[in-house]
């Protein structure tokens, strides 16, 4: 298989996945989370590119203790989610760049999908596939957290866990989507397409998948365009779905 169609694979299901988890985040008004952890993966990108290994493994893996590090204080201090992300964020991006390697910081910065290999790609289909179909199954404990956190206990749901679980699938798409569009970018993968989809969507179901469609789209015309224009895939993704958005507002009269 020739590496554009490796490409546009991988940012195909990418593209979806974020889409479908960002609409939860915006719902739940943690709209800049995704952009702030995708920073948190840094010191692991750096440290993958520093001993020539897989730095999508260094970006979960420095995710997963952010995001482990973010729960247990939530738990202990109920500070909010958002400013411990922050807190986490700014500590990792200084590390980060700290480390970088100067050749490669534009690629841990910005992206570079152009690498990609098979692996990656099947890697990308297999986690971008899982975190669509654990999303829905935690779905209706999401929403009814977003409603009121008394209301969803009262109904049986462990509101504890599926925050965990959720904040694990955001980490899981962010270390996917920083080979796209980079650490600086990553956030407009699942923000853009969950805010474009609110200008059409009817009801719920329509939103969500909505949303997940539109990531899909920005991702295969913005690798198509950068392609076509031998630019940089990862801006041009953020800049088509900027276009996708403001085609929206059209819809929201």
């Amino acid at each position: 298989m020739s590496d554009i169609y490796l490409v546009i694979i991988s940012a195909l299901f990418i593209g979806l996945a974020a889409g479908y988890l960002g609409s939860f985040m915006v719902l739940r008004r943690m709209a800049l989370v995704g952009d702030a952890l995708s920073h948190v993966a840094l010191p692991g990108v750096a440290l993958g590119l520093i001993f020539n290994f897989n730095p999508l493994l260094g970006a979960f893996a420095t995710l997963f203790l952010g995001i482990v590090c973010i729960w247990l204080i939530e738990q202990k201090t109920k500070l909010s989610t958002e400013s411990l992300v922050g807190l986490f964020f700014t500590v990792s991006l200084a590390t980060g760049l700290l480390i970088t390697p100067e050749p490669e910081l534009l690629e841990a910065l910005f992206g570079d999908i152009s690498k990609v290999t098979g692996l990656d790609m099947i890697l990308a289909i297999a986690l971008s596939l899982t975190v669509i179909m654990v999303t829905s199954q935690i779905s209706r404990g999401l929403m009814l957290g977003i409603l009121s956190d008394d209301l969803a206990r009262s109904n049986g749901v462990k509101t504890t866990r599926i925050n965990f679980i959720y904040l694990l699938l955001v980490a899981v798409i962010v270390a996917l989507g920083i080979k796209v569009v980079g650490t600086f970018l990553m956030g407009a993968l699942v923000v853009i397409p969950a805010i474009t989809a609110k200008n059409f969507a009817k009801s719920l179901k329509s939103y969500v998948w909505g949303s997940a469609v539109v990531g899909l789209l920005g991702a295969l015309m913005g690798i198509i365009l950068a392609n076509a224009l031998s630019l940089s895939p990862g801006p041009i993704i953020v800049l088509v779905s900027g276009g996708l958005f403001l085609i929206s507002l059209l819809f929201n009269q």
